[in-house]
C-alpha cells in the first residue's frame, strides 16, 4: 500500500495527528485560562511597551502584569464574589429561576470573601484575613485550581509580551508569503481585537469596578431606609451595560434613580440622595472611564451589532470566559470572510489585499523590529 519512500511521511503524519490531539486536550482544560491571558495581553500591552526600552523585555512583561494584570484580575475576582453574595440574597427574596443553576454552586465559596459594607462597619482587618483563610482551606480543592488556572493565565500573558515579536516573526516566516495576504489578515485581527480587548471590554471592567465602589461609598452617606439595593450587583449590570452601542449603561442608573426618587418621596426622605446617586453616576461611572477610553475604541472595522452579538452568544455559549472567546472568534471569521475568502474562491493566485488600517499592523511590526534590536543586544551582551 505504501512504498518505502511514503512510509515514514505516514508514519511523522500519525505522530505529529496524535501529539496534536494530546496538546488540543490540554489546551482545551485550561480554555478560560488562555483567552483571558488574551485579553490581559492585550491590556498590558501598551504598558509593556513603554517600560520595554528603560527595562528589557522580561523586566517589561513583569512589570506591566504586576502593575495592571494581576490587581485586575484580583479585583474582579472580588467583585465577582460579592455579586454571588447579593444574588443568594436575591434568590432568598424573590428567587433567581433558572439563573439559580448556574449561580448556586458558588453561593458558599463566595463567602470566602467580607461584603464591603461589612467590613466598612467593623474595620477588623485581623478577623477579616482569619475568615479569608478558614474558607480558603475550607475550599482548598477549589482555590487550588483557581490559582493553577490564574498561573497558566499570567505566564501565558508574560510569554506573550516578551516573546510576542519572535512569534509573529515565526508566523510571518512560516505561514507568509510575497502576496503579504497573512501579514494583512495579521495586521486586521489584531488591531480589532485590541479595540475589542483593550477598548470595549476593559472600558467595561473598569465601569463596573468604579460602579461598586462608588455605590458602596454612596450607601455610607445614605439616609435611613434609602441605600442603594444591591450596590455590587448594580455595578456589574452597569459595567455589561456599557457594552451596548449608543445608549450604553444609561439604560441602567437613570431608571434606578428614578426608582430611588420615587420611594423617597413617596415617604417623604430627603431628595438629594437620588439626585446624588444619578450625578455620581453619570460623572464618575459614566462620563470619566468613557473619556479616558474612548481614544483606544476608535477606528473600528467591525459593525457594532456584530460585537454586541458575540458579547452575548459567547458567554451564553462557552460560559464566562465566552466574555472574551466570543470576540476572538468573531474578529477571525470576520476577516477570513472578508480578506480571504473572495481569495480562495477566485482560484486565481493569492494577491495582494489593500491595505486595511496601519495603526495595529504598524504595532506589531513595531515589535517585531524592537524585538530583533533586543536580541541583538542580549547578544552583545553575552
Amino acid at each position: 500500500m505504501f512504498d518505502n519512500t511514503s512510509r515514514p511521511r505516514v508514519t511523522w503524519w500519525a505522530v505529529g495527528a496524535v501529539l496534536a490531539l494530546v496538546v488540543g486536550a490540554a489546551l482545551l482544560a485550561f480554555t478560560g485560562a488562555l483567552v483571558t491571558a488574551l485579553f490581559l495581553y492585550y491590556v498590558s500591552r501598551p504598558v509593556y511597551r513603554r517600560l520595554r526600552p528603560r527595562l528589557g523585555r522580561s523586566l517589561a512583561a513583569a512589570g506591566a502584569i504586576v502593575a495592571l494584570a494581576v490587581p485586575l484580575v484580583l479585583l474582579l475576582a472580588y467583585t465577582a464574589a460579592i455579586v454571588v453574595q447579593e444574588l443568594q440574597t436575591l434568590d432568598q427574596e424573590v428567587g433567581l429561576g433558572s439563573l439559580r443553576q448556574a449561580v448556586s454552586p458558588y453561593f458558599e465559596v463566595s463567602k470566602v470573601v467580607q461584603n464591603p459594607s461589612v467590613l466598612l462597619e467593623n474595620p477588623d482587618v485581623v478577623a477579616a484575613g482569619s475568615a479569608f483563610v478558614d474558607g480558603v482551606f475550607t475550599f482548598l480543592p477549589l482555590m487550588l485550581t483557581f490559582l493553577l488556572h490564574l498561573f497558566v493565565a499570567l505566564a501565558a500573558t508574560f510569554y506573550l509580551l516578551k516573546d510576542g515579536s519572535r512569534l509573529a516573526g515565526w508566523a510571518r516566516g512560516t505561514f507568509g508569503s510575497e502576496t503579504g495576504l497573512f501579514d494583512d489578515y495579521v495586521r486586521a485581527v489584531d488591531e480589532d481585537l485590541s479595540n475589542i480587548y483593550f477598548g470595549n471590554i476593559l472600558n467595561a471592567v473598569f465601569a463596573a469596578i468604579i460602579a461598586v465602589i462608588t455605590y458602596y461609598a454612596l450607601n455610607l452617606v445614605a439616609p435611613d431606609g434609602m441605600a442603594i439595593p444591591f450596590p455590587a450587583l448594580l455595578g456589574m449590570l452597569v459595567g455589561a451595560a456599557s457594552l451596548i452601542p449608543a445608549v450604553g449603561m444609561k439604560i441602567v442608573y437613570p431608571p434606578v434613580a428614578v426608582l430611588i426618587l420615587a420611594r423617597a418621596v413617596a415617604a417623604n426622605d430627603p431628595l438629594w440622595f437620588p439626585v446624588a446617586f444619578f450625578v455620581a453616576s453619570a460623572v464618575v461611572v459614566d462620563f470619566i472611564p468613557d473619556i479616558v477610553l474612548r481614544p483606544f475604541v476608535s477606528g473600528r472595522n467591525l459593525h457594532v451589532g456584530l460585537v454586541m452579538i458575540a458579547y452575548i452568544v459567547g458567554p451564553g455559549f462557552f460560559g464566562w470566559y465566552g466574555l472574551f472567546l466570543g470576540p476572538l472568534l468573531l474578529v477571525l471569521a470576520f476577516h477570513f470572510v472578508r480578506m480571504i475568502l473572495p481569495e480562495l474562491l477566485d482560484g486565481g493566485p493569492l494577491r495582494p489585499t489593500p491595505a486595511i488600517t496601519e495603526a495595529g499592523g504598524a504595532a506589531e511590526y513595531i515589535d517585531a523590529e524592537a524585538g530583533a534590536e533586543d536580541d541583538a543586544n542580549e547578544g552583545d551582551e553575552s
